[in-house]
């Protein structure tokens, strides 16, 4: 194939993939805040042990069908991951409880800085001048669209910042892994999502009521409840399988910074089918900054010296085991 078929190919599989996340990320939190918000279903870590477990059966499905091949993650590995992944999960819960919104969304975008740090440390990262302004920018936008109130507190601290770690953690192991033992989104979650299945059902219903104050096991389930749950589970499986493919095919700060796209158009459509209330100018000046930044990340970190392991510039970077295997997918 022509280099420029080549290139061609990798950017519609890119763009497939970055869709592929935003579509189904958009659609579960639009579906969970129809769930929790409108019917009271607040068992927020149960109900994401209840995606890992159908995420599980959809795993094991494609290895009966043959799409997903035996492999092999060493169990200290598959150990820490989880606990990274579960810390994430729980810690964000909390950190949500016992922080007001407006830090609680700081602290989701200090994941970024983190993450960069991590980059440079681990992976050996560089970053031009364009790149860090263009996070600068990304992190400037989102946060005056998204933050408001601030206030915080000893344990809201703690919280925020065991979540934070959590979740940059989780996102860097997954490129990580993927990496280190060739392993597509698939394998990797085929190891990955029964554990964290487990664990989340067998904890999650104490977290739940610990943050809460309800039982799952009394909450009354209606039909439209069922329903929403079912298509929860459903939609996370495209979520969980197309952020490992994101992450595999780019790095985990690539996937937080163009990430927060979702977080524009879920602040869209809410204005679009919850009312125009918070819509105001700063809000809609946030959100353009934060598109800018986004479009200038991908041009200034696709361009040579723009991000880049020191000694491998990423454009003639062979690739990854992983990345070929996710186009397969």
């Amino acid at each position: 194939m022509a280099p420029g078929s080549k290139a061609e190919q990798k950017a519609a599989l890119d763009a497939g993939a970055w869709m592929f996340n935003v579509v189904t990320s958009v659609g579960i939190i639009m579906v969970n805040k129809a769930l929790m918000a409108t019917h009271g279903f607040s068992f927020a870590t149960t109900l994401t042990g209840l995606h890992f477990a159908t995420t599980t059966l959809m795993t094991l499905v494609m290895k009966w069908l043959g799409y997903v091949q035996p492999s092999h993650l060493p169990l200290s590995e598959l150990v820490k991951f989880v606990f990274f992944a579960n810390l994430s999960i729980v810690g964000m819960n909390v950190s949500l409880m016992w922080n007001s919104v407006g830090f609680y969304q700081i602290a989701k975008l200090s994941i970024i800085p983190l993450l960069c740090i991590m980059e440079v440390l681990f992976e050996n990262f560089r970053y031009s001048r364009d790149t860090k302004l263009s996070i600068v920018v990304v992190l400037v936008g989102v946060g005056v669209c998204t933050v408001s109130d601030v206030s915080v507190n000893a344990q809201g601290l703690v919280a925020a910042v065991i979540a934070v770690c959590g979740t940059a953690l989780q996102q860097h192991y997954v490129n990580y892994l993927q990496r280190k033992y060739s392993l597509n989104s698939l394998k990797l979650l085929g190891h990955t999502a029964p554990a964290q299945a487990a664990s989340l059902l067998i904890l999650g219903p104490f977290v739940d009521f610990w943050l809460t104050g309800n039982r799952i096991d009394t909450f009354h389930y209606t039909s439209i409840v069922t329903f929403f749950i079912v298509l929860s589970c459903v939609i996370a499986v495209g979520t969980n399988l197309s952020q490992f493919i994101c992450i595999g095919r780019f790095t985990a700060v690539t996937f937080q910074v163009i990430g927060h796209m979702k977080t524009i158009l879920v602040l869209t459509l809410g204005f679009l089918f919850f009312g125009k209330e918070g819509l105001n100018f700063h809000v809609a000046v946030g959100m353009v900054l934060a598109v800018v930044g986004m479009i200038w990340y991908s041009s200034a970190s696709s361009k040579p010296g723009g991000k880049e392991r020191q000694g491998v510039p990423s454009e003639k970077a062979p690739k990854s085991p992983q990345s070929e295997l996710d186009d397969k997918v």
